[in-house]
């Protein structure tokens, strides 16, 4: 936890009260005391230190400043989604990675039960990505929608949604058309789209091709879904300098 986050209704006339995860790493990890400063910020909105003014029982309070903004996102995501106790592990790191727009979609090798998973419900997937950010030290809460049909997505919404043209799909055979990931001049954040744990179909490759995506492979190995995910991400965050 490199950086405590508050929700905005936690945040008083200049002063939040909290306990719990949080209130422990402060008082076993950090060693609080009061007059010391944390490094803290807002979910969604600024960042910056508050002071600890009083360690009552189970809570803490501090005095909040925040005036600084957060690191942006620089990457969304079309992610044909793994089993959900691999989707459990994922989602944090992705808010850690600076994803910011995460589109579930799909592909006809996604788990069918996959979309009756209660991991869908903002209230089980939100505290693993605010978890994510306090780690990664940020503050903007990625976005999660749903498409199941996942040529329909991408013929009618893809471009929309996603205006960037900068756009790369994960595949272990990319042979010689290995992308790079642009200068981002465009303006627009970089689109990765990640297959399943059977991987994309001849036919979903073609589709995305045919909408702008270019091949980039990790390697002949065969990645399962939260290892390519990481590794394109960790991979391409450091050639852009992120």
């Amino acid at each position: 936890m490199n950086r405590i986050l508050f929700e905005k209704e936690e945040i008083c006339d200049g002063f939040a009260v909290f306990g719990g995860v949080r209130a422990e790493h402060v008082r076993t990890v950090l060693h609080g005391e009061i007059g010391q400063p944390l490094k803290t910020g807002v979910v969604d909105g600024p960042i910056g230190t508050s002071v600890i003014t009083a360690m009552d029982g189970d809570s803490i309070t501090v005095k909040v400043d925040h005036n600084a903004q957060a690191l942006p996102p620089w990457a969304d995501l079309v992610l044909a989604p793994p089993r959900p106790r691999v989707m459990k592990r994922l989602l944090p790191q992705l808010a850690t990675l600076g994803v910011g727009r995460i589109f579930l979609v799909g592909a006809k090798k996604v788990e069918k039960d996959f979309w009756g998973a209660t991991l869908l419900k903002p209230e089980n997937y939100r505290p693993l990505l605010v978890d994510g950010l306090m780690q990664g030290g940020t503050t903007a809460l990625p976005v999660i929608e749903t498409r199941r049909n996942f040529r329909k997505f991408v013929n009618e919404e893809l471009d929309s949604v996603f205006p960037s043209k900068r756009r790369i799909v994960a595949h272990p055979y990319a042979g010689d058309a290995t992308a790079a990931p642009g200068d981002g001049r465009d303006g627009g954040r970089l689109l990765l789209a990640i297959g399943p744990e059977g991987g994309w179909t001849d036919d979903e490759v073609a589709l995305l091709e045919s909408k702008g995506f270019v091949r980039h492979s990790l390697g002949r190995r065969i990645l399962r879904t939260d290892t390519a995910t990481i590794g394109l991400l960790v991979k391409l965050n450091d050639e852009e300098g992120r």
